[in-house]
């Protein structure tokens, strides 16, 4: 069953790569049906295992057999792994749909689908892996699919620029998966995830010697692979690729920033909680740089102006909301933020692709306005998952979001009261520019042009019916969803995850004050009004505000991102290009290796036959001079070697 999920989506890439030019849009049917069937079967597959709980490990054939190590294609499927192909699944088939109609006038529709199928089922291989390096497969594969749909408009600059941009930042954290192979190679001699798990136990007082440093060596495998996640997940550091890639088309945006790609790193933590639970070490970095992400993020999105990049940022920081989750060893909440994230994100990336298709493909919000009455059903969309971002009370977001928040608070540690108040805060800014959204777009006076605006119409069916499905999801699917994944006594997770006993602090949020669990919810209703009264001012009222020195300077840093970008490339890459130029290519290339090497020889060669040069005077009686002493001086060489 499990190959099945994993054929269907590769035969309809093969099927619209290698025939869409003779098929045309029946392409389409070709795509859209794999990634179906790929979605039956998981559902299938998802209640066989929530019936039985077991763990399905199935054998494909040998793969790697060196000496001592052994791997083989293997696939394993729990819990975690059902949750993860539901979510992909979905979202991917809802995406395809989409896409028909988003991209009907594009010429190359076919390559577009083909590559969506080719984006899953890496996506597939990767959260079905049975051991470390077929999961390393599919992790490169995720991001080889996503460098080809970025820059699928590969006669655009700034996409090519971003394309490239996610690549190398992705590379980055590549690296560090490769690490954290080698590492876990060396320790356990395997790279199987179960044999690993299971040896965890034995490994915990190994250490080993890094220069003057002693480190323990699942500490340091920790921190390779949660360095690894950083880059697909975008945490502050790498980050700067996730908000750069909404060049891509909005159907892209959906898939690879709202359900799959970003989350490959928060599923990697999960997956490897079993190595996790033993290094408090790395769970502290991890809830540092979650927090910071979710508060960093959340502050950036405020003064965007871009459509696409406001849910960019978004994502980055609901993902700093899932991995300080991880962090504080909240693994299930982790993954239940996750599948709902999911669900929301997708709809809102989805529902800004159904309003930039109205408006002649214009992303900025300040040219919009007044598209309440003309485009009520997006208007619903949109507020329904802007509402479910927040965490307004009784849909998707709020399920999660809170949980987390408490747990955070429960734990009772500095790190613990830093992530709440941390996502507290950015909890106040999600509210402030999700609402900022809703009022640019719908509710201010239009400021588009007039031909644009008049002409702004709904989608077909097409477009409408994925919209219409992810925003009944994003009402009811927390509310479903809690009790079997967070409620007490549930054991749907199994052996999926593990959290050491001292660890656990579900039981403990039911004991925290009443204020600090009401705390995020006002917060939230003090940014969603705050922002409301701060854009319906008057336009002179506004201005005035933003022209005060102590403004203008925090619009600045916040609009700029906070000089991330421009840090990187003034500071990181310029300093590579100058060292590159001064030092490899002045000093070693053009200096050392060609003053040795070719010039040296050219000038060595140069000076020889210069000098024989002089010989060839011209006159008869200087050859014949030079042709006997060469008779004389081999004579002397054939005597000496006779006597």
């Amino acid at each position: 069953m499990i190959f099945l999920i994993l054929l269907f989506p590769l035969l309809g890439f093969f099927g619209g790569f290698l025939f869409g030019k003779y098929l045309g849009r029946g392409s389409c049917v070709i795509t859209l049906g794999g990634i179906f069937l790929s979605l039956v079967v998981s559902l299938n597959l998802f209640y066989k295992v929530l019936l039985t709980g077991v763990v399905y490990k199935t054998l494909l054939g040998s793969w790697v057999p060196v000496e001592f190590l052994e791997l083989n294609w293997c696939f394993y499927v729990d819990s975690l792994t059902c949750v993860m192909l539901i979510v992909v699944t979905f979202i991917s088939t809802l995406v395809h749909l989409y896409s028909i109609e988003y991209m009907s006038q594009d010429p190359h529709l076919s390559r577009f689908m083909s590559y969506l199928s080719l984006f899953s089922f890496f996506m597939l291989i990767l959260i079905t892996a049975g051991n470390f390096l077929q999961m390393f497969v599919g992790w490169e594969g995720v991001g080889l699919a996503s460098y080809l749909l970025i820059n699928f408009w590969f006669t655009r600059i700034q996409a090519n620029k971003s394309a490239i941009k996610a690549m190398l930042v992705n590379r980055i954290g590549d690296f560090f998966i490769l690490l954290a192979l080698f590492s876990i190679y060396s320790v356990f001699n395997t790279l199987d995830y179960s044999i690993v798990f299971n040896l965890v136990p034995l490994k915990i007082n190994d250490q080993i010697m890094i220069g003057p440093f002693t480190i323990n060596v699942i500490d340091l495998v920790c921190i390779f692979l949660f360095l690894g996640a950083m880059g697909k997940s975008a945490q502050i550091g790498l980050h700067t690729w996730l908000p750069d890639a909404m060049e891509g088309p909005t159907p892209v945006s959906a898939l690879i920033h709202a359900a799959t790609m970003v989350t490959a790193g928060v599923f990697l933590i999960v997956r490897c909680s079993f190595l996790f639970e033993h290094s408090s070490f790395a769970l502290s970095i991890i809830i540092v740089v979650g927090a910071c992400t979710a508060f960093f993020a959340s502050t950036t999105g405020l003064f965007q102006s871009d459509l696409k990049k406001v849910i960019a940022y978004s994502t980055c920081s609901q993902l700093g909301y899932m991995i300080f989750a991880c962090g504080l060893s909240g693994y299930d909440v982790g993954v239940f933020h996750l599948s709902n994230h999911a669900f929301f994100k997708a709809l809102l990336f989805l529902g800004a692709g159904s309003v930039i298709h109205a408006v002649s493909d214009e992303q900025d919000m300040r040219k919009m306005g007044g598209l309440r009455s003309l485009l009520p059903f997006s208007y619903g969309i949109m507020l329904i998952g802007s509402l479910a971002l927040i965490g307004f009370p009784f849909l998707t977001g709020f399920y999660s979001k809170d949980i987390i928040l408490e747990v955070a608070f429960s734990k009772h540690t500095t790190l613990g009261h830093f992530c709440y108040f941390l996502g507290s805060f950015s909890a106040f800014f999600t509210a402030f520019y999700s609402t900022r959204v809703i009022f640019l777009v719908f509710l201010s006076e239009p400021n588009g042009h007039r031909a644009v605006i008049l002409n702004a119409h709904e989608g077909c069916w097409k477009l409408t019916f994925p919209l219409f499905i992810l925003a009944l999801l994003s009402i009811v699917v927390g509310y479903m969803t809690k009790d079997l994944f967070i409620g007490f006594g549930t054991n749907f997770w199994g052996s999926s995850l593990f959290i050491l006993p001292i660890n656990y602090h579900l039981v403990d949020v039911e004991f925290i004050l009443l204020f600090y669990k009401l705390l995020p919810l006002i917060l939230t209703f003090v940014g969603a009004l705050f922002s409301f009264f701060l854009y319906s001012l008057s336009v002179e009222t506004y201005y005035g505000i933003k022209k005060m020195p102590s403004f203008k300077i925090l619009f600045n840093f916040l609009s700029r991102k906070w000089y991330f970008d421009r840090l990187y490339n003034q500071f990181v890459g310029q300093s590579v290009l100058y060292y590159g130029y001064a030092f490899c290519y002045k000093d070693m290339d053009r200096g050392i290796i060609e003053r040795l090497g070719p010039n040296s020889l050219i000038d060595i060669i140069t000076t020889i036959f210069n000098n024989f040069r002089g010989y060839q005077s011209g006159n008869i009686f200087h050859y014949l001079f030079t042709f006997f002493l060469s008779i004389l001086f081999l004579s002397l060489l054939v005597l000496t070697w006779i006597f």
